[in-house]
Formats: structure tokens, sequence, C-alpha cells
């Protein structure tokens, strides 16, 4: 698959966890739907990461020839999908509640925010560079 490809469907992914997250970090917890939903978002947030760390970092210092600093919150994700999933099969909410806010905060608006510096794909696309 190629870069622009990789980008399109890492796009495709990563728009509906950032509106699912968004929902499920607002509304109500522990219903049926919370948990349909949250399930749904993991799915999203781990096809996300995982099609990241395909895409070669394009700015900024790259280690073993493919690797950027943004890739570390890709393990970030694939780290806390599955700590949250089993943190709240535990009954520990607390700790699901804490990892799901870090996931959403740094796997979706950091790894955004990243997404739009100058160089990156994003900043071309938007500001028709």
């Amino acid at each position: 698959m190629n870069y622009l490809t990789l980008a399109c469907f890492h796009l495709a992914t990563v728009i509906p966890a950032f509106l699912l997250g968004a929902f499920l970090l607002l509304s109500r917890k522990g219903s049926g739907r919370h948990k349909q939903l949250g399930k749904v978002y993991l799915a999203l947030m781990l096809i996300t990461a995982i099609t990241s760390l395909l895409m070669p970092a394009k700015v900024g210092p790259v280690f073993l020839n493919h690797f950027g600093y943004i890739h570390l919150l890709s393990g970030l994700t694939i780290y806390a999908v599955p700590t949250a999933l089993v943190a709240i099969r535990q009954g520990n909410t607390a700790k699901h509640k804490r990892i799901m806010v870090v996931l959403y905060t740094g796997g979706i608006l950091l790894a955004g925010a990243f997404a739009f510096i100058p160089g990156r794909l994003l900043h071309g696309w938007l500001f028709n560079v």
C-alpha cells in the first residue's frame, strides 16, 4: 500500500474515532449503548494506531529509517486499548476512565495536533501546500 492510500485509510478510521470518542466521554457511562460503542471506538483506535505504524515519518527525526516521535503515540494507543478493556472487565472504573481520557487526549487530540504541523500531509491538504 502506498503512503497516500495509508493516509486516507488512517483518516477514515481516526475521524469516526474522534467523534465517537468525544461522544463516549461526554455521555452517560455503563449503559449497553456505551459498551457497544466503546468496543467500536477501541477497534477504530487500534486500527488507526496500527495503520499509523505503517506510515513512515516525513517530518523531524527518523529512527530506523521509518519511525518518528509521533509513532510513540501509536504505541500508547496499542498499550492503552487492551489495558482499558481489562480494567473495565475487572470492575476498575477509575482506571478505565483514566486510561480512556489519556487515550483520547494523547491518541487523538495530541496526535491530531501534530498531524497539522507544516510539512505533514494534513497541513498540505488543509492549506493547499
